[in-house]
């Protein structure tokens, strides 16, 4: 099957005169500064220094060096016409040890972020987390830790009262099924915990934090635009066999349905994945109320689909994942398949919930293998990538979905969690060990796209 698109009449003017473009970004895959200006330690720093759980025992102590750079890649981002620029603030460098004294020089760094931004004409777009917890709090419990809806709602309210008069578009967090399911259930993203006693207190626990952190920002910054953003993916059953279909449809709650369902006031889905009825357990009184909040907008962030199986051996979900290179298809450097018509498959699916009235594409890309010839990178797989998505995009747009916006992932190559730096995703190519930054030919795609 060929999934590609015809790109040749591929227009910005066809998305309309309002919809938001721009380019994403985290703060600990990029900033590097580990330990700079009374930075404290997230689970990130300890977790990258634990034997075997990084690609090469790589860290992201330096990382990109945007701590340093920024100036230099808000110029890029200037130079390439990008109006829209989504960054996540680290904990640490607000509050270092979670809780207590506030981190002025954390404060100052910041505000020079969001002031060279709009001084170059650039939008800044806050995530309050993306993954960096502070260990000191990882030490009291963490997520699994009741406690961490107050921990999270109190660094809300001061990077609130410190950005908020500069910054009009924040997300709570980024992508939970991926921080909770990766950390507290399998093991393989920090804190490194694993089991259902670990993953349904923090899957409650995080939950209750994106509803509290929504309606502090609401109570602080009542003008500005409040979002979350979440992982999704297309998924399809293997066969039409009962069981294949049946497991699909677990899979798919714990993919998609977990987060965005209780939030929106639907209350979990538990109803069609059973194990989820333990979460009663952490569950108090009036605890279905506090999970629910009216979100602006909704961030969506999809790569590929996930192909299911049926599994008598898989715990909870008798379900499994079919790997992408099991099934001869086109694959990215992580292993994901190719596969643009998800795209539009997860912006029809969330369109079908009547809460959401507004969606962004929070971030799309991919990594391939790129090389640095006569000092380009001339990267077309990721180009058509980025094209054959955003004609999914349109495509559901035209049919009358609530798609208003597309953040490409990401700005430059970073760190790429438990990958290391061997996956890239940037529009911008880094040597990592000069920082020397050449902007690759997909960068260029979409500087003339935008500049239409």
């Amino acid at each position: 099957m060929d999934n590609t698109t015809n790109n040749s009449a591929l227009q910005k003017q066809h998305f309309g005169p309002d919809f938001t473009w721009g380019v994403s970004a985290a703060a600990f895959q990029t900033e590097g500064a580990w330990a700079d200006d009374g930075k404290g330690p997230s689970i990130w720093d300890t977790f990258t220094q634990k034997k075997g759980k990084i690609h090469k025992q790589e860290d992201a102590r330096i990382a990109c060096d945007f701590y340093n750079r920024y100036r230099e890649d808000i110029d890029l981002i200037k130079q390439l016409g990008i109006p829209n620029f989504r960054f996540s603030i680290a904990w640490t460098r607000i509050i270092p040890h979670g809780t207590g004294a506030v981190n002025q020089a954390g404060i100052a760094f910041y505000n020079q972020v969001i002031d060279y931004c709009l001084q170059q004409g650039v939008q800044p777009w806050i995530t309050l987390y993306h993954w960096d917890l502070p260990q000191a709090l990882e030490e009291q419990g963490g997520w699994t830790s009741r406690d961490s809806v107050q921990w999270f709602t109190n660094f809300v309210k001061v990077c609130a009262q410190s950005f908020g008069d500069k910054v009009k578009h924040w997300m709570v967090m980024n992508e939970p099924a991926v921080f909770t399911g990766a950390g507290y259930f399998l093991g393989i993203h920090a804190p490194g915990r694993t089991g259902l006693k670990s993953f349904l207190p923090a899957v409650h626990h995080v939950t209750l934090s994106i509803a509290a952190g929504g309606r502090a920002l609401r109570e602080l910054l009542p003008d500005v635009q409040i979002g979350s953003t979440f992982s999704c993916s297309h998924v399809e059953p293997l066969s039409t066999k009962p069981n294949d279909v049946a497991a699909a449809k677990r899979a798919d709650v714990l993919i998609n349905r977990l987060f965005i369902e209780p939030i929106m006031g639907l209350g979990y889905p538990a109803t069609d994945l059973p194990v989820l009825k333990k979460l009663e357990k952490y569950m108090q009184p009036g605890d279905e109320e506090l999970l629910a909040f009216n979100f602006d907008f909704i961030g969506l962030q999809n790569y590929t689909r996930e192909v299911v199986k049926y599994s008598f051996i898989t715990p909870y979900i008798s379900a499994t994942l079919v790997e992408a290179k099991k099934r001869d298809v086109p694959l990215t450097e992580m292993g994901w398949e190719v596969y643009p018509p998800a795209m539009y498959e997860v912006i029809k699916k969330f369109s079908a919930y009547s809460q959401i009235k507004n969606i962004l594409i929070t971030e799309n890309g991919a990594a391939f293998k790129d090389t640095v010839e006569n000092g380009e990178v001339q990267d077309i797989l990721r180009t058509t990538y980025l094209q054959d998505n955003l004609s999914q995009v349109l495509k559901a747009k035209k049919e009358g979905c609530p798609v208003n916006g597309y953040f490409v992932w990401t700005l430059t190559d970073n760190f790429e969690w438990a990958e290391g730096y061997r996956p890239r995703f940037g529009l911008i190519h880094i040597d990592f060990t000069t920082q020397q930054r050449i902007v690759k030919a997909s960068g260029n795609w979409y500087q003339k796209f935008l500049s239409q």
